[in-house]
């Protein structure tokens, strides 16, 4: 299902610009972009990944992760083929590597209708573009996402963050909140390992909270690569300096994948070091991921559970309904946090 695509510009000799992500690809008329699910026809630039998706799961909010959205509730998680990076570790690389390595474009077609219809159908309180890069699948996301707030249901993205301020301010008013991968702290690890860049991460990040989208942060931490502790503590720095103490900090572990099988598995004493670093450079939420145990909220004033989970299920959310601590009274940074609340 092949539609035009939007953000991009008509250039000389029937080439095109797009706009969509920071490689800012300038395509010849035959040719796709980076991500190849985008294609120069005739001067006119179509995505190829519009309705077509790869993936559709109903699962936990937790799991995109996003503890402090929602909490409990469950996201219609959707994805298509392809993605605008390359990163060496990736752990679904057989569908989002999959136009550029198998030249093909699989999927089941489905509406943006098709997308919000099922989400109600299984008691969804939001709808999640993950697995793949969102970005990618912007006008398939854009649509949905708008259907989807006529129907009460939030928008949730998972992405790599390597977006421009104009796709962004075009979602802004559909895009609800968002899990961004903050792969490393070193622009040579960006270019080495992925084949981006960091800063257009770092301004994506800004940029969505200037715009008001609940924000998470998730770094896989990956041996001998990005887990010198000082590396580990410019990112704590930088996210509580441009982000604020109060944006949530993912510390994840790292499993061999794809073409990076050569490394252990993080220890979980490094991770833990990670989560020192992060409470210590002053965030107020600092969690510890793909580790067997628990993963609870605690106030940051009175050290009191305010949720408790095992894994990506809620056992008991002791927030008050309007989102505070029941001991001290102090608020906990978030959306849709209130104990009894239709998403709690």
């Amino acid at each position: 299902m092949m539609k035009e695509a939007m953000l991009y510009e008509k250039l000389s000799g029937g080439r095109v610009h797009c706009h969509l992500c920071a490689h800012g690809c300038k395509i010849a008329p035959g040719r796709q972009g980076i991500c190849q699910v985008r294609v120069n026809q005739e001067g006119t630039l179509y995505t190829l990944v519009y309705g077509r998706t790869i993936a559709r799961h109903i699962d936990p909010v937790e799991k995109k992760p996003l503890l402090h959205f929602h909490p409990g509730s469950l996201a219609y998680s959707m994805a298509t083929p392809g993605c605008n990076f390359r990163c060496k570790w990736c752990q679904n690389a057989d569908i989002s590597q999959m136009p550029r390595e198998q030249h093909i474009m699989m999927g089941t077609e489905a509406t943006p209708e098709d997308i919000v219809a099922a989400a109600g159908r299984n008691g969804c309180r939001s709808v999640a573009y993950t697995y793949t890069e969102p970005t990618i699948f912007f006008e398939y996301s854009y649509d949905t996402a708008r259907i989807a707030h006529e129907e009460d249901l939030a928008n949730i993205y998972v992405t790599n963050g390597f977006m421009t301020e104009e796709m962004l301010e075009t979602m802004d008013p559909h895009l609800d909140a968002a899990n961004v991968d903050l792969k490393a702290f070193r622009d040579d690890t960006y270019r080495e390992y992925v084949g981006a860049r960091l800063q257009p991460v770092l301004d994506s990040l800004k940029k969505m909270k200037e715009l008001g989208v609940w924000v998470e942060v998730t770094t896989l931490v990956i041996p001998d690569l990005n887990d010198d502790p000082k590396e580990l503590r410019e990112i704590a720095d930088f996210i509580a300096a441009d982000l604020g103490p109060e944006t949530p900090w993912h510390i994840s572990r790292f499993r061999p994948a794809y073409e990076m099988r050569d490394r252990p598995p993080t220890e979980v004493e490094r991770l833990m070091e990670a989560q020192a670093i992060g409470e210590g450079a002053g965030l107020r939420y600092v969690y510890v991921g793909n580790v067997p145990g628990e993963t609870n909220t605690v106030c940051h004033a009175c050290g009191e559970t305010v949720i408790e989970r095992t894994g990506y299920r809620v056992l008991d959310n002791r927030t008050t309904a309007d989102g505070h601590c029941p001991s001290c009274g102090t608020a906990v940074a978030g959306v849709g946090l209130g104990a009894g609340t239709e998403s709690g």
